[in-house]
């Protein structure tokens, strides 16, 4: 059995080079290592492959038949070697990637589609979804996530600046009141984003502060809760992304603004054993420039 791809090729400069030692030479081998690499592919094969004599070197019947398929390989390879090396410089192919519904939604799909048009020989599937996919039984290539990463097989590169915050419509605070504190929060309609009825919400300071609210609205879907917070429905807690614009404008207003809530950052996460392709490597440099480019909010 074959097992070294190496012995094909000293087969193949044996034959080309006329001599075991002009193929030494131009291997920069020694005579030693040539001889015995093509002693072990006929031993292999169980066949002989060169008669060899002190003056000169034919192929026989086996040899040559050998010799065709050997130069038909190692054309095969540099094919493919050529290929990948194309690959490896080439923004193509299919990208598969997920990232939140709302932030999805509003920045990620946006900027994929630039980038597939400034990329025409690449596909792109976004998938949306505030569930955190496990990229490596989904086959995703990477993942937009906010928050801190706790699975050491991946790697988390930081996308943009976030914090997050807590808001309402102005309507909405003029109907109930603005909080003074975080524990009047408990009097409000809260909006909630998972599966429970009730939440922890979490402030830094000097005393940590966490209240634990019950949800008058709760959803799944990040872009349901910032719906709901815009019709006045109650406070949300979001994302500056997903809201900061909607505050410049004044449909939305900040609740609690001198309480730290603990930041989520902004990721590109990916699998630390996969050799990161083009379109992966470029993308991730893309979005980070479009990101940081649309960084608005660092005094709201």
């Amino acid at each position: 059995m074959i097992d070294n791809l190496s012995s094909l090729v000293v087969f193949a400069r044996i034959v080309s080079a006329g001599s075991l030692s002009e193929a030494a030479r131009e291997l920069d081998l020694s005579l030693a290592v040539v001889s015995k690499r093509l002693s072990q592919l006929e031993t292999s094969l169980g066949v002989r492959l060169i008669q060899r004599t002190t003056r000169r070197q034919t192929l026989t019947e086996e040899g040559a038949l050998f010799h065709a398929q050997v130069l038909r390989i190692l054309a095969e390879v540099e094919q493919a070697e050529a290929l990948m090396s194309r690959r490896r410089q080439s923004v193509d192919g299919l990208l598969r990637l997920t990232a939140p519904n709302d932030l999805g939604r509003q920045w990620i799909a946006p900027i994929v589609a630039d980038f597939q048009q400034e990329h025409p020989q690449l596909s792109v599937q976004l998938e949306l979804t505030d569930t955190v996919v496990n990229l490596l039984d989904s086959g995703l290539d990477m993942a937009v996530r906010f928050g801190s990463l706790a699975d050491s097989s991946l790697v988390a590169r930081p996308l943009a600046p976030n914090y997050r915050v807590l808001c309402a419509t102005p309507a909405y605070l003029e109907k109930h009141g603005d909080p003074a504190s975080p524990s009047d929060l408990l009097k409000h309609h809260c909006i909630l984003i998972g599966d429970q009825p009730r939440a922890e919400w979490r402030f830094e300071g000097n005393d940590n502060t966490a209240v634990r609210v019950t949800g008058s609205l709760i959803t799944n879907d990040g872009g349901a809760a910032h719906h709901w917070a815009l019709q006045g429905a109650g406070i949300a807690l979001k994302s500056i992304w997903d809201v900061g614009d909607d505050i410049i404008a004044g449909r939305l207003r900040r609740v609690l603004p001198t309480y730290s809530i603990p930041a989520a950052p902004l990721h590109a996460i990916y699998p630390h054993n996969r050799h990161l392709t083009p379109r992966v490597r470029t993308f991730i440099d893309y979005l980070i420039e479009r990101l940081r480019e649309a960084w608005r909010w660092g005094s709201l």
